[in-house]
C-alpha cells in the first residue's frame, strides 16, 4: 500500500545517494593519484546508479498516489532546493577547516571521512531494507548493499592511512572528523516518516542502527589513531528540506544544463 510517507521515504534515500554522488564527482580529473581518481569516480557512479533506481521507484509510487508519475530526471533536475531531503552532511563542500574556502579548494581527508561515515550507516541500512515489505525497495537494497560494503572497505582503508600516516595527514583527518561528526546526529534523529515506514515494515528506524554504526566507526578510528570528537546537541535539518548555504551552489551546477536546455534529450 502506497502513501505519502512511503514516497517521502524513498525520495530521502534517493536524494542522499544523488547528492553525495554529485559532490564526490567533483574530484573527477582532480584525484590525488590516478588510481584513486578512477576509484572515487566509480564510487560516485554507484551512488548515482542507486539514486536512479530509487527515483524510478519513487515515480511509480507517486504515479499510484496522484496519477502523475515522475521520472528520475524530474526529481534530480526540476525540484527546488527545499524539496530535496538529503542529510546535510552529504552536501557540505570538500574544503574542510584546514583548507581555505574557494570554489576549487578540496581536502581529500574531508571526502574520505564523510564517505566513510555515510557508508558505515548505509551498510546496515541496506541490510535491514532487504527485508522490506516493499519488494522493489528490497531488491534495490540487495544490489546497493554489495556496493556499499565495498565503499565502506575502501574509505576505511584510506581513513586508516590518513590517521596512522604522517603528522600532516593525521591532522587533516582529525580536523575533518571534528568538523563532520556533529552533522551525523541528523542521521539518527528519527522522525514521523521513518516511524511510519518502520511500523509498516517498509523502512527502518535509523536510531536502531546507531550502535552498529558507532561500533564500526570506533573500530576504524582506533586503528587510525584518531579521537572521537566530543558529542554535541546540534542536529542539522537537511532531511527536513532546510539546507546549508552550500546546497544551492551544488544544485546550480548539477541542474544548470538541464534548466538551460529544457528541450534537450540524452
Amino acid at each position: 500500500m502506497t502513501s505519502d510517507a512511503h514516497l517521502r521515504y524513498v525520495l530521502r534515500l534517493a536524494d542522499n545517494a544523488l547528492i553525495l554522488g554529485q559532490r564526490n564527482a567533483e574530484w573527477t580529473g582532480h584525484g590525488p593519484v590516478l588510481e584513486e581518481d578512477i576509484a572515487l569516480s566509480n564510487l560516485s557512479l554507484d551512488l548515482i546508479g542507486q539514486a536512479r533506481l530509487l527515483y524510478t521507484h519513487a515515480g511509480q509510487i507517486e504515479g499510484a498516489l496522484t496519477g502523475t508519475p515522475h521520472t528520475e530526471d524530474d526529481y534530480a533536475y526540476w525540484r527546488p532546493e527545499s524539496a530535496f531531503r538529503n542529510y546535510t552532511l552529504l552536501e557540505l563542500p570538500h574544503a574542510g577547516p584546514l583548507v581555505a574556502t574557494s570554489a576549487t579548494a578540496r581536502d581529500y581527508a574531508v571526502t574520505i571521512v564523510r564517505h566513510f561515515l555515510y557508508a558505515a550507516l548505509m551498510v546496515p541500512m541496506w541490510e535491514a531494507l532487504m527485508a522490506s515489505t516493499d519488494a522493489e525497495l528490497a531488491a534495490i537494497a540487495a544490489k546497493s548493499v554489495k556496493e556499499m560494503r565495498y565503499h565502506l572497505a575502501h574509505t576505511r582503508d584510506w581513513l586508516v592511512r590518513f590517521g596512522d600516516g604522517t603528522e600532516g595527514s593525521h591532522a587533516r583527518a582529525q580536523a575533518a572528523l571534528d568538523w563532520l561528526m556533529p552533522y551525523t546526529n541528523e542521521l539518527f534523529a528519527t522522525d514521523e516518516v521513518e516511524n511510519a515506514m518502520a511500523d509498516a515494515g517498509i523502512g527502518v528506524r535509523p536510531a536502531e542502527l546507531r550502535d552498529v554504526w558507532e561500533a564500526t566507526v570506533r573500530d576504524a578510528l582506533n586503528e587510525a589513531t584518531l579521537t572521537w570528537p566530543e558529542p554535541g546537541p546540534y542536529v542539522s535539518t537537511g532531511k527536513q528540506g532546510v539546507h546549508s548555504e552550500h546546497m544551492g551552489y551544488l544544485l546550480a551546477e548539477m541542474q544548470g544544463l538541464a534548466r538551460q536546455f529544457p528541450w534537450a534529450s540524452w
